[in-house]
């Protein structure tokens, strides 16, 4: 295990000269610290767009299609996909353009979204209309509880139940709880994204294939490795627990190029809160954690939990542990917590829970 000493991750420590290109959006932003999105719209509008609408044209056929689609696919869906998401993630909870510009956001929706694998307005409401709301308890459909979360067959399962369910579990869920203008905005923007690839599928089925079809299918592989990492850790005697139902990543290169996403304890703790404070507020958090036995990896993220959950590694989970305050007296300790919180809930674990008995009455 790990001793806590230094915080590596980005904090916004002020910023005395702007270029000429950022001053003239931060007229149009809400926020100065959110200069970085700026620059990775640019870059995207700059390079992934042109590209993708380039292979759609009868210019290149054959082997010089793929040799410009691999780079293509390589910048687009491994390269920015993660910032762009994340940014999605963090815009969803604080508009990124001021008021009069709503378009503008509108256009990252819209526009930007599709060559990322996300489905237009899907994403702010699964997350902010249910997510946030049932905070991963049985009414989320991407609820971890009923998977054994150390199991690469059980994320199987999850992620297909999501991929082919998701949306059926999330409209019903809204529709029951007659929020209408979410399960209108989740549906229009659903059905949108597949009658605009069934239609250019007749223009080009292998750049339609590739360039939406594809990275759709693995944007919501992605999210789902992500969710079932953030949400792998549960204490059954208090599944709603913010501390114990969501770990902590600190000092990791993923911090710094997506927005501190490695600070979900303190992102569901304080949902609204910029990403570049959540590195302070972990600090002030630090001994709330210690006492709930709150889950902190140091120097590594969620792709290396999931494939360290899968795998049974525990040794390594324990390795890169944090032990603040002493929580744990040995490895063994800290591995036993975290085995017991890996394992699946059954209904009868849920009904047993007085803060979850109303949703099974």
């Amino acid at each position: 295990m790990k001793t806590l000493t230094t915080i590596t991750d980005p904090v916004y420590a002020g910023k005395t000269g702007f270029s000429r290109y950022e001053r003239f959006w931060l007229c149009y932003i809400n926020d100065k610290r959110d200069i970085p999105f700026i620059h990775l719209l640019t870059a995207i509008h700059l390079i992934v767009i042109p590209v993708a609408v380039f292979l759609y044209t009868p210019v290149l056929h054959g082997w010089q299609w793929w040799l410009l689609y691999i780079p293509y696919f390589y910048v687009s869906q491994l390269y920015f996909k993660g910032r762009f998401g994340l940014m999605l993630h963090n815009i969803s909870h604080r508009k990124l353009f001021k008021k009069p510009y709503q378009w503008i956001n509108n256009w990252i929706v819209w526009g930007v979204c599709p060559f990322f694998g996300h489905t237009p307005e899907t994403y702010f409401v699964h997350h902010m209309a249910m997510h946030h709301v049932e905070n991963n308890m049985p009414d989320d459909s991407s609820s971890t509880l009923s998977y054994q979360r150390d199991s690469f067959g059980s994320f199987l399962l999850y992620y297909f139940n999501f991929l082919i369910l998701g949306f059926r579990d999330t409209f019903l869920y809204l529709f029951s709880r007659r929020k209408k203008k979410m399960y209108t905005r989740l549906t229009f923007g659903e059905f949108s994204f597949f009658l605009f690839c069934t239609a250019m599928c007749f223009v080009n089925f292998q750049a339609t294939l590739w360039i939406f079809i594809i990275p759709f299918v693995f944007a919501r592989f992605v999210m789902m490795v992500g969710n079932w990492s953030q949400h792998a850790f549960i204490d059954k005697k208090d599944p709603e627990n913010n501390y114990t139902n969501a770990i902590t990543c600190i000092n990791t290169n993923y911090n710094k190029t997506c927005w501190n996403d490695g600070y979900h304890v303190t992102h569901h703790l304080r949902p609204a809160m910029h990403y570049t404070d959540m590195p302070v507020e972990f600090m002030k958090q630090k001994d709330k954690m210690a006492e709930e036995k709150s889950l902190v990896f140091d120097g590594i993220h969620y792709l290396h939990i999931f494939v360290f959950l899968v795998t049974k590694r525990y040794d390594k989970l324990a390795k890169n542990l944090v032990n603040i305050n002493n929580t744990f007296s040995s490895d063994a300790e800290a591995i036993a917590l975290m085995k017991e919180r890996t394992k699946r809930f059954k209904v009868s674990d849920l009904r047993s829970v007085p803060s979850l008995q109303t949703q099974f009455n």
